[in-house]
């Protein structure tokens, strides 16, 4: 048996394997719209906190789904984050529309050592009332039911953090293609259905919906603790885990919907300041992570063209069985079936996103984000405090 041959059921069976675990994950998690909202008249207070900057577009739409809740216990905090657009004067005319309900802040200057979001999110946590704090972002669409959903569950399962995978409303083939490529991905890394286990090594948060109790919060001492990191969300779930408080994942599906980006460019760009985050933006990582890349996302296909039977059945094996796990996922997100063709060209977006990352951390000495620049001194040394 030849090498190649070795190597293409090598990764026949690393794919089968991973997909078997991502569809029995995703198969055995709760599904929210299946819980039933609370009705009860003393239901306990949240906190919406939503940071804003430059959030003109699509602020307004968003707050109106949180204002339309059924959930009536609520209070909503949007934070105006030094935007330089008409998003402070929006917040304004909807605080006079809806006082008793909607609370604004407007921040002109970020303290030394904070990341904006982190700032903002903490500085929306320190004014809430509630027992409860969803963090969520700006762009963000809740079905009128999401919140007494949520409640319901958490105060059920006795949960201190719970977080849901949304629904992707982004328009193109090519960008919710490279979307449910770099979505499997995550979720097959951080394999989101064992969060509520009670190992510490299994965690999440989507910053969609992080919805945590207030103790929990301070118990963990909030965004300071992750003040420097750009994955804020991810990080949340980190350390409310690894304090020993209960999380859990649900699938959100049609009652979060999040346009995830607006266009290919605007991903490429957006996940070329935090794809490096995760490691530490430890550049010695990034090449054995493209070589895994790129040995079960791009290669089995090169193998299918290149090399004689046996070794490009299997490898026509394995794209087989990643096109059918595609648009599987095509299904339950509601998107085009041709997106999971598109996934044979998505991984070298990927690729790319990840090369562009390390390119300019490394040129920059940091990152670029909205407009300020952090260095990786100061990324890394949150990262230090973190673990």
């Amino acid at each position: 048996m030849d090498f190649i041959l070795i190597l293409a059921i090598f990764i026949f069976i690393v794919v089968a394997l991973s997909i078997a675990d991502l569809g029995l994950g995703l198969h055995g998690m709760t599904r929210l719209s299946r819980v039933a909202p609370l009705r009860e008249e003393a239901a306990p207070r949240v906190s919406i906190v939503v940071p804003a900057r430059n959030e003109e577009a699509d602020l307004e739409p968003a707050i109106h789904t949180m204002l339309q809740q059924d959930y009536r216990n609520l209070e909503i905090i949007a934070v105006d984050d030094r935007s330089e657009d008409g998003t402070g004067r929006m917040l304004e005319q909807l605080v006079q529309r809806y006082p008793d309900r909607l609370r604004v802040f407007h921040l002109d200057e970020l303290p030394p050592g904070w990341m904006g979001k982190n700032h903002a999110l903490a500085f929306g946590a320190e004014r809430a009332e509630g027992e409860y704090l969803l963090f969520t972002d700006a762009d963000i669409h809740l079905e009128q039911t999401t919140i007494s959903r949520a409640i319901a569950h958490m105060r059920r399962e006795n949960l201190d953090h719970l977080t849901l995978l949304f629904r992707n409303t982004s328009p193109g083939l090519i960008l919710n293609s490279l979307i449910l490529d770099a979505g499997t991905g995550l979720l097959q890394c951080f394999r989101p259905w064992r969060a509520r286990t009670g190992s510490t090594r299994y965690y999440m948060g989507i910053g969609a919906f992080n919805l945590v109790r207030r103790a929990a919060y301070d118990g963990v001492g909030g965004f300071t603790t992750i003040r420097m990191h750009p994955v804020d969300d991810i990080m949340l779930g980190k350390i409310i885990k690894g304090k020993g408080f209960r999380q859990e994942c649900l699938l959100g599906y049609g009652l979060v919907d999040v346009p995830w980006y607006g266009s290919v460019g605007q991903m490429v760009d957006g996940l070329s300041k935090n794809a490096l985050a995760l490691i530490g933006y430890r550049f010695l990582l990034v090449p054995p992570l493209l070589a895994v890349l790129f040995l079960l996302n791009i290669f089995p296909l090169w193998g299918l063209v290149l090399f004689d039977s046996p070794a490009r059945v299997v490898f026509g094996l394995t794209v087989l069985l990643k096109t059918a796990a595609y648009y599987g996922g095509t299904r339950i997100l509601g998107i085009s079936p041709w997106c999971a063709l598109g996934t044979l060209v998505s991984p070298y977006l990927v690729f790319h996103i990840y090369l562009k990352a390390a390119w300019r951390n490394a040129r920059d000495r940091g990152i670029y984000w909205r407009g300020t620049y952090y260095s990786l001194a100061e990324l890394r040394n949150n990262d230090k405090l973190l673990f």
